[in-house]
């Protein structure tokens, strides 16, 4: 039962060929590229509201130099999302439940913000590993911290990530295999069980919404202080 709960954040293959490369190409398939012939729809419209409010929300309390990654970070919140989202239906698989995909995504977007920083501000960047008036017994052991804080930080974007989504998954399984081997002995459990399921697959929807946010939202903290 063990090696059967989680076998579904194995990477499913066909012939030998890995089909995580599907569900990761699927989600770019699905999102329309805006341009200029574009007819005024409502899912076009509701695209482009998401694209005009998300860029709002992260990168109005960042300095200017930092809207040059709007459509980065933009595009990577929308494709984590629809992976997150996509990964919630039945006989799907999750990208983003793969600890080596999320740290692919997040050690390469860290290590930009930190090279952003050392070039145009150096001083400003090599500042933050000693807050100002330590006392100078302090010096050695907080700049340790500060050093081992900002290695840390690729490590937990992508360990926040996996670990919600893979949470959320398991207990979906193990509600649902409750559900289904109540029913035919106690029905009145079952039927609980399965309100509880109906209400654990909302939730997720919403982490699902939640971590890819969050996950940017992280990354633009991280440009705002290199910037």
């Amino acid at each position: 039962m063990t090696l059967s709960l989680f076998n579904q954040f194995a990477s499913p293959t066909l012939l030998g060929l890995p089909l995580i490369i599907i569900a990761i190409i699927t989600p770019w398939l699905l999102i329309k590229s805006p341009n200029s012939q574009w007819l005024t729809n409502r899912p076009t419209s509701f695209q482009m509201w998401f694209y005009k409010l998300y860029t709002k929300q992260i990168f109005t309390p960042l300095n200017t130099k930092a809207y040059n990654w709007a459509a980065l970070l933009t595009a990577l919140a929308t494709f984590l999302l629809s992976m997150n989202l996509l990964g919630l239906l039945p006989y799907t698989f999750t990208p983003t439940t793969q600890l080596s995909l999320n740290m692919g995504l997040a050690v390469p977007l860290w290590l930009a913000t930190v090279a952003i920083g050392l070039r145009n501000q150096p001083t400003t960047s090599i500042g933050h590993l000693l807050p100002e008036g330590t006392p100078d017994l302090l010096i050695p052991i907080l700049v340790v911290i500060e050093t081992i804080s900002l290695l840390i930080r690729p490590l937990a974007l992508g360990v926040r990530l996996t670990a919600n989504l893979t949470a959320g998954h398991l207990l979906i399984q193990l509600i649902s295999m409750t559900t289904l081997y109540l029913t035919a002995t106690q029905p009145i459990l079952s039927l609980a069980s399965f309100t509880m399921l109906t209400l654990l697959t909302m939730l997720e929807i919403a982490v699902a919404m939640i971590q890819a946010y969050v996950f940017t939202l992280l990354l633009s903290l991280y440009l705002q202080e290199n910037t």
